[in-house]
């Protein structure tokens, strides 16, 4: 048995994620595990459909087990999801691979990367370059052109390279010890246009959002049906719903607890507060926005604030592994986690998981609330209890 692991956020998922399963089995691995983000997406974003139901077809399109990665590391800089994302993985002590998507496909010059990334990151010029208003990875991939040639440097131009080389660090930070395999991307991240029949989750986005059906030939015909089902029902979700809790929350806020916030710092609170008068959330996020501040940190930052979520939730490990969906060969899996003496416990239930201990208890209502929250940016409201009262079983 060869258990690869592949972290996701499936949102939704799309025919370039097939391929990625799909290459990744013909690379030996006969079981998958997907970490995946749950309802509130890296970025910093609402899922565009909630994740069970994205974890169900992730199942039914060839992953085997989906765990949720919580949602203090969803909501992170990539350098902490990515750490998350590692420590749920070595927690299960049977994984052999770390399967991911970038757009060089070429594991040297990741590698290569990767050191160079560390070599820059302790040079006092980064911070220099970060005060001409650069954001931290602009002014590192500048750095590491300068030091390391074009050919490097242009390795951190591109999003999926970026997150490639925080998933290497991040599997050295935790002494994770397993085979990085990864696969070249034929989709642009976050591109307007298709390829064929492959396009970028924001495309599909875009397209259910606008009420149509043309996302049909980019993703697999389960994921289509789910889709059209859910914006049917109004069980799409998106960011702009939350708009006036969002400003409710920054209203009323002090500057003391936006500086105690993940990622902010270097006076930024000032900015924040300063938007505080805006009337629309594009219109404040605008106010807030610089070259250094990019729109994804800030958009983190103001979902950070509304569940409430402070630096201290990602200081230590994830407490536990909360299972989203499972096919047969996720039962293995789990055989697998449990012989292999698995660091910490796996469950379907949240409610079981918070009665552990208190660390388990603190992140599964962190979860719960984050969850709840989820709720309001549906288009048809959802439960206030959705996390605690999810049915998840086998999915065939």
């Amino acid at each position: 048995m060869k258990i690869s692991g592949i972290i996701c956020e499936y949102n939704p998922f799309h025919n370039g994620h097939l391929y990625h399963i799909e290459q990744t089995r013909k690379h030996g691995a006969t079981h998958i595990v997907a970490v995946m983000s749950g309802n509130f997406v890296q970025r910093g974003d609402v899922a565009v459909i909630d994740k069970i139901e994205r974890a169900k077809i992730a199942v039914r399109c060839g992953a085997d087990l989906v765990v949720e990665l919580p949602v203090a590391y969803c909501l992170s800089a990539a350098e902490v999801y990515a750490r998350g994302a590692m420590y749920i993985l070595k927690g299960m002590g049977c994984v052999q691979e770390l399967s991911f998507g970038s757009e060089c496909g070429d594991l040297v010059k990741l590698t290569e990367a990767v050191k160079a990334s560390y070599a820059c990151a302790r040079k006092p010029e980064l911070e220099d370059l970060m005060r001409l208003g650069n954001s931290y990875p602009k002014a590192l991939q500048i750095l590491v052109r300068q030091n390391f040639g074009d050919e490097i440097g242009a390795i951190f131009s591109h999003p999926n390279n970026t997150l490639a080389v925080e998933y290497l660090k991040a599997m050295i930070a935790v002494k994770l010890k397993i085979q990085p395999f990864t696969v070249k991307r034929h989709e642009a991240h976050d591109s307007g246009e298709a390829s064929g029949n492959v396009a970028s989750a924001s495309l599909i986005r875009q397209l259910l959002e606008n009420q149509t059906d043309d996302f049909d030939d980019y993703v697999p015909s389960d994921c289509a049906n789910l889709l059209s089902s859910c914006a049917a029902y109004g069980k799409t979700a998106r960011f702009e719903n939350l708009e006036r809790i969002l400003l409710y929350k920054l209203r009323t806020s002090t500057a003391e607890e936006l500086t105690a916030l993940p990622e902010v710092g270097h006076g930024l609170e000032n900015k924040i507060l300063a938007a505080r008068n805006e009337t629309s959330l594009e219109s404040m996020l605008f106010a807030m926005k610089s070259k250094r501040y990019p729109m994804a940190r800030l958009r983190r930052i103001l979902l950070n604030l509304l569940i409430g979520i402070k630096p201290s939730d990602t200081e230590n490990p994830p407490p536990y592994g909360r299972i989203l969906a499972l096919s047969e060969r996720g039962r293995d899996i789990l055989s697998a986690i449990k012989q292999a003496g698995n660091a910490i416990p796996y469950s379907t239930s949240l409610s079981k998981l918070a009665e552990l201990n208190d660390a388990c208890r603190a992140c599964a209502q962190l979860e719960a609330r984050a969850t709840a929250i989820y709720g309001l940016a549906q288009r048809a409201i959802g439960s206030a209890d959705a996390d605690y009262k999810a049915m998840i079983g086998m999915v065939k």
